[in-house]
């Protein structure tokens, strides 16, 4: 298989009567430089385990057997899962995981490095989902669709600051790598790519920073991004109606009332925008609705 040939990819497919399906974002990177970039810079040495989200027909779960690495590969597609068991199937190094990876990799064993090359329709959805749900990397190394690199790792006051932004800082490090153009692909998408590293990001006792965090912490924060325009104390309002609750403290208090508490238990001023905020800030604020028990 010479994976850095489109005509050869595409050769391949029609021998196999594999064709390429736009509803799970199917590219192929053929620029050999871009994917031994990508393998370095995640760092795993021989005998590391790694997931593998969106093989394909294994151009980078070549570059990781080669290294020495334990490959779980998922793939959604079952005519490319048909065509990876053919080709690295005697491999002791690879395992294949068939079927949606959001609803397959619960039931697997965890790693500490993650390899993808995400769908541009579920990448973020895909990493939002491992972080909510307290599965963390060491590393990850990803690819995914320059606007939504530029959304993973916005900071404070950024154009592109969302509450995605605050969902990967709040358990990893982010670093965006490399710009990948279009033409290192077959097909070429219509829209560049970005290499973005992931390093977890601990707390002072070692663990990852986000398992500290309270349980609302993503709702709140979503809440406090719902309208970008609106003020933390409006959209702080806002959630807190939603949610239907009151604080124990004061039953009678109107919803306005508790979310003033809240900020100024928070030393947080009402009147700035969720772009204002740092993790640490989003953290602090839902800290005080743990501890006063506004949800249940």
């Amino acid at each position: 298989m010479n994976y850095n040939s489109a005509s050869a990819l595409r050769a391949f497919l029609e021998e196999n009567g594999l064709g390429m399906r736009k509803k799970f974002g199917q590219n192929f990177l053929v620029n050999p430089g871009a994917r031994r970039a990508l393998i370095e810079a995640l760092g795993a040495e021989t005998g590391d385990a790694v997931w593998e989200i969106g093989p394909g027909l294994g151009a980078m779960t070549r570059g990781l057997l080669e290294k020495g690495l334990l490959v779980r590969a998922f793939e959604i597609d079952l005519g490319f899962a048909r065509a990876l068991k053919g080709i690295f199937g005697d491999d002791p190094g690879f395992a294949l995981v068939e079927g949606d990876a959001l609803k397959t990799w619960p039931s697997q064993p965890p790693a500490p490095f993650l390899l993808g090359n995400l769908p541009y329709n579920v990448g973020a959805t895909l990493l939002a989902d491992f972080v909510e749900k307290g599965l963390f990397f060491k590393r990850m190394v990803v690819t995914v669709q320059r606007e939504v690199a530029r959304r993973m790792a916005a900071g404070v006051g950024d154009a592109e600051y969302s509450s995605f932004s605050v969902l990967c800082a709040s358990a990893y490090r982010v670093k965006p790598l490399m710009l990948i153009k279009g033409a290192s692909f077959y097909p070429r998408p219509n829209v560049d790519s970005q290499g973005v590293l992931f390093e977890l990001r601990k707390d002072a006792s070692g663990e990852p920073f986000a398992k500290t965090l309270p349980g609302c912490f993503y709702p709140l924060t979503r809440g406090l991004f719902s309208s970008r325009r609106k003020t933390i104390r409006n959209n702080l309002t806002a959630f807190l109606s939603r949610a239907g609750k009151r604080s124990p403290l004061d039953v009678a208090a109107p919803t306005g009332e508790i979310a003033e508490g809240l900020l100024a238990k928070s030393a947080i001023d009402g009147g700035l925008r969720a772009e204002n905020l740092r993790v640490e800030d989003f953290a602090a604020l839902a800290k005080g609705v743990e501890d006063m028990g506004v949800l249940s």
